[in-house]
């Protein structure tokens, strides 16, 4: 019985398939956890997602921000951009079902047992576990009620940047979802910074990896995280990123949370131009 992280499988279903078959995944018997960004930009994101739906309690995923762009543009508040692979999903004859079914995901899951959370990109520094799985859990709600679409029309957007306590509404949950599926950098006061997608080298002055702020809230407990194909798999106590870059052509990653033992499977070069949003 074991249980497994992998990043960002990004509608690679084949890689996702042969990394599962790797670690001689069991439904039965294993847990498998995803990162988020489940679909876009790979071949395969119809299949993909049905799998992942099939293996019913077997599977825990959090959402990433290609996931909620499928949402997204399937409500009809964005258009599809080059490279998005989502035209499968969308005109699939369950597609109800599945885009339901990916309306009920977390934004942020934490397994008391192992000590592990999971979120697709970070945590911003003034919030400790507890808060960001509250705040997490107010974003949900909206997502999963009968007014989703009010959550989604004002998703999109860069402000505010930054969180405060007394935020409310649209802001609100718009700093809560940009934290956790699109913020790679951030301020030592937690102003988040979403231009800079590559490796953290020549970061914009003033900004660092949102696992670098000095004392941030979240230190100490294990924080998976995908999101960061650029970064690559990042090994550290209490920061573990996997987006190891497969719908790039490089590889996908998983994690056996037991023992901390990383694998990996070689994925097919996908043609598109830079790293995604």
């Amino acid at each position: 019985m074991a249980t497994y992280a992998i990043g960002d499988v990004q509608g690679c279903y084949d890689a996702l398939r042969r990394l599962l078959d790797i670690v001689q995944f069991d439904p039965g018997r294993d847990t498998v956890w995803f990162v988020g960004d489940l679909v876009n930009r790979g071949p395969q994101s119809l299949e993909t997602l049905r799998y992942i739906i099939s293996l019913g309690d077997a599977a825990i995923s959090v959402l990433g921000n290609h996931d909620l762009h499928l949402l997204v543009a399937a409500s009809g508040y964005t258009k599809q951009y080059p490279g998005d692979t989502l035209g499968g999903i969308l005109d699939a004859p369950d597609r109800d079902a599945l885009l339901h079914w990916l309306r009920q995901q977390k934004l942020m899951h934490a397994d008391p047992g192992s000590g592990f959370v999971m979120v697709h990109a970070g945590l911003l520094p003034q919030w400790s576990v507890a808060k960001a799985l509250a705040l997490a859990a107010e974003a949900e709600t909206v997502l999963r009620g009968d007014h989703h679409d009010d959550f989604l029309r004002p998703l999109y957007g860069n402000k505010p940047s930054a969180w405060h306590e007394d935020l409310a509404g649209d802001d609100r949950l718009r700093v809560i979802v940009n934290a956790m599926t699109r913020m790679r950098l951030c301020s030592a006061e937690g102003e988040m910074e979403f231009t800079h997608k590559v490796a953290p080298v020549n970061m914009p002055p003033g900004f660092m990896p949102w696992y670098d702020v000095p004392g941030r809230a979240s230190a100490g407990t294990p924080v998976i995280f995908g999101h960061w194909a650029s970064l690559g798999v990042l090994l550290r106590a209490d920061v573990i990123g996997l987006d190891s870059g497969c719908v790039w052509g490089r590889k996908l990653s998983a994690l056996r949370l037991e023992d901390r033992r990383v694998f990996q499977c070689g994925c097919g070069a996908i043609k598109t131009s830079g790293f995604g949003q």
